[in-house]
């Protein structure tokens, strides 16, 4: 290679911007769980609505759906992924499914998943006014940037914060809807609704996030710059024996 093939460090940093870019991208999409993530959500609720719908049996459409979001995180299993989606999927319909056959109601299937999501938007909307926004906290650590952006990186923080504020109200807007129908509506319709606004809701929040942390400075690698302090302080101590050995 000659001097003239060798890259500059304008090219260095750009390589090394686009690798941080995608290490974010990738990091983004393991944080909420991509598309298994979407279909271990969604795919119980549907199959619930679905059974109440023809049968009006809650017992049948609660275990039915039980059944198969178990089988869903066995398949996890056996694949060697990741479980944390899959038992939050499992615990979430379990409790509706006891909840609804306890009470006799099949809109309660739906119940505990709407007081998390409707408390998972408040979480969001506060993480955002006391300047920790929650996103931000989530993805961090997954870029080897933890919390560094709120002090050295104002342009990732700006960045976090509307991705916070995206997530909370668009799912404060979610709740909104579906409430309502809680109360006032029958179950079909609610779980109709909520199946509807299982997917697009969280494809927009992603979406969001994703361009407003594609127009924010690359996170800065706080594990690479502590390895590489780790490593100068022990060349120094090496320099330093060294020159006492001398």
């Amino acid at each position: 290679m000659t001097r003239d093939d060798e890259p500059t460090a304008t090219e260095e940093d750009s390589a090394a911007a686009a690798q941080s870019r995608a290490a974010a991208d990738t990091a983004l999409l393991e944080a909420f769980g991509g598309v298994r993530g979407m279909v271990d959500t969604t795919v119980p609720g549907l199959v619930f609505v679905l059974l109440y719908t023809i049968k009006r049996d809650i017992h049948l459409a609660a275990l039915a759906s039980l059944g198969l979001t178990v089988l869903l995180a066995l398949a996890r299993l056996v694949r060697k992924e990741t479980l944390k989606h899959a038992f939050s999927g499992v615990f979430g319909v379990a409790f509706g499914a006891i909840f609804a056959m306890m009470s006799g109601d099949a809109k309660n299937f739906y119940l505990p998943g709407m007081l998390y999501t409707l408390g998972l938007s408040i979480a969001y909307v506060l993480s955002a006014i006391f300047r920790y926004p929650l996103i931000g906290v989530l993805l961090g650590p997954m870029l080897k940037e933890n919390l560094s952006w709120r002090t050295r990186n104002p342009g990732r923080f700006r960045a976090y914060t509307k991705s916070t504020w995206a997530w909370g109200l668009i799912l404060l807007a979610k709740s909104a809807i579906l409430f309502p129908l809680y109360w006032w509506g029958d179950a079909t319709q609610l779980g109709w609704v909520k199946v509807a606004l299982g997917i697009p809701p969280f494809l927009l929040c992603v979406y969001l996030t994703w361009i407003f942390l594609a127009k924010a400075p690359p996170p800065i690698d706080v594990i690479a710059e502590m390895e590489a302090e780790e490593q100068a302080e022990r060349e120094r101590e090496r320099a330093r024996e060294t020159l006492r050995d001398s």
